[in-house]
């Protein structure tokens, strides 16, 4: 009886031979080669089914050995660059018309690299690469053709059809360069990870769902409130926008901020930092004291600008925000949670016991607060740490929109929606590993944004449809990979065993 017979090599491979069981022995009639991966397993298998099926007197398997050993010819991960292909033209990118800007969001996708490194990537999933000179190329082509406004608009259309973009969120990041000088560009700034490299600073738009509508690029001191505006404005003017309501969180809140985009007949939400809620709340700690419920939502007023307390301690109700009766104010809305309290309040406690320490000499001064100094030394900041004690567990909200409009816990849960930009963010640092930047002109840094751009417009598409991370996906399909092999002569094609996994993500595309 002839069989395919699978052997474990020294090196970790595996072999593949065509045997026969001869008087109790297994006799290799012939060695079809040994596979390194799941899928040359698979074409080598099917190879060896079809020259058994074949019949020995046509292809002579009774040699002992063979003169022409199999070879794989020729190897493609078909399923992933379908899928790829599949969430490219669904977002309407195949306008761009651009084979060599579709291999580089493909190679982002894939594995994030370097220009020069993504001919291996895309060479590894079967797909050809176009010339190093030619991707350079499409760096020029992106910025002079605009694809960037194409996808942009093209995302947008998306967004406008299968989500909701009344409501946008927005926010900033910085990316750093391992670079020693400045230039026009790349400035050192403020950064969140306190580096002091050069830098740029980017700021992101996306609907409520995360999927991104529109990004910018700014010099690397560039102050992050004053990126909400020219951003928001770009995004108007493109796509015809008049009414919608802009989500930020509380580092875009400034008074000219707010006031620009009330201007251009905005609906804002912004966090509210908690410094101002003393004054907000002057109302209810002057007849409630500091005692709130577990999720109390007050509904208030608060100074445009400064910190000036309300004069609203007669009445015991809160007033109710009118943009005409209270021109000088904005709408406030203050949430308890006895969770954040308890959180808060952990933090307090670390932060007092830090300053006690500094105060008594165990530990060195580093910004510490609570720590009061004076000509006679330093000491507690007691009246600081009981202010900070009877505001644990608030959050606070600034808006423009009326209560009759949007009620204050819609207000609350659309704020909360902004983890959906910071994962976007993530994703882009991450997955898509938008640093480490190698390019050093705005041209070509502008470039490399715009291929993150889209292709963290397909990730999110992908795992809007299937569920999965865009990690996940390529770790799904990535290893599937159809196998052509010659064997004398004949060239066999063995496809990949779906796991359950791909078998998920191809149902979910696809329909």
């Amino acid at each position: 009886m002839v069989f395919l017979r699978k052997v474990r090599t020294a090196s970790g491979a595996t072999a593949v031979q065509i045997a026969e069981r001869r008087n109790r022995r297994d006799v290799v009639l012939e060695h079809l080669g040994s596979a390194h991966t799941e899928a040359e397993l698979a074409g080598l298998m099917e190879a060896g089914r079809e020259k058994i099926n074949a019949g020995q007197g046509v292809l002579d398997l009774g040699a002992a050995t063979s003169t022409s050993p199999a070879t794989i010819t020729s190897k493609q991960s078909r399923l992933l660059l379908e899928t790829l292909q599949s969430a490219w033209a669904a977002l309407g990118f195949t306008a761009i018309g651009d084979e060599a800007f579709f291999q580089l969001v493909a190679a982002r996708l894939i594995e994030p690299t370097s220009m020069s490194d993504s001919a291996r990537v895309l060479a590894e999933v079967g797909i050809d690469p176009v010339h190093r000179s030619t991707m350079k190329r499409c760096l020029a082509r992106i910025a002079t053709n605009d694809y960037r406004g194409q996808i942009a608009t093209r995302c947008f259309e998306h967004a406008a059809t299968s989500g909701d973009i009344s409501l946008v969120l927005y926010d900033v990041t910085t990316l750093y360069f391992e670079a020693e000088n400045e230039d026009a560009l790349r400035k050192v700034g403020y950064s969140k990870e306190r580096r002091v490299d050069p830098q740029i600073v980017v700021g992101l738009l996306v609907d409520r769902g995360g999927f991104p509508l529109e990004i910018g690029c700014f010099e690397g001191n560039h102050a992050e409130t004053r990126t909400i505006v020219p951003i928001i404005r770009q995004f108007q003017a493109r796509n015809d926008l008049a009414d919608m309501v802009v989500v930020a969180d509380a580092g875009m809140l400034s008074a000219a901020n707010l006031r620009e985009l009330d201007e251009a007949d905005l609906k804002f939400i912004v966090g509210s930092r908690q410094t101002k809620a003393p004054g907000d709340l002057a109302n209810h700690f002057h007849w409630n004291g500091d005692a709130f419920t577990d999720g109390q939502l007050i509904d208030t007023i608060t100074p445009r600008r400064g910190n000036t307390k309300p004069s609203t301690t007669k009445r015991r109700k809160e007033p109710v925000w009118d943009a005409e009766e209270h021109p000088g104010y904005w709408r406030a809305i203050w949430s308890y949670r006895t969770k954040r309290a308890t959180r808060d309040n952990h933090t307090l406690t670390a932060q007092e016991n830090r300053a006690r320490a500094v105060i008594d000499g165990d530990a060195s001064v580093k910004s510490t607060r609570f720590v009061k100094t004076t000509a006679s030394g330093r000491s507690l900041d007691t009246a600081s740490l009981e202010r900070a004690r009877s505001l644990v567990g608030l959050k606070g909200y600034v808006t423009n929109i009326p209560a009759a409009t949007m009620p204050a816990a819609e207000v609350v849960s659309s704020y909360h929606d902004l983890w959906h930009v910071e994962q976007s963010f993530r994703m882009s640092k991450t997955d898509l590993q938008a640093r480490p930047m190698f390019h050093r002109t705005r041209d070509a840094i502008e470039a490399h944004l715009t291929i993150v751009f889209t292709a963290l417009a397909i990730a999110r598409h992908l795992q809007a449809a299937t569920g999965f991370s865009i990690r996940r996906i390529i770790r799904t399909l990535r290893p599937l990979q159809d196998v052509t092999i010659t064997i004398a002569g004949q060239k066999i094609t063995a496809s990949p065993e779906l796991t359950d996994d791909a078998r998920h993500v191809l149902q979910r595309v696809t329909h």
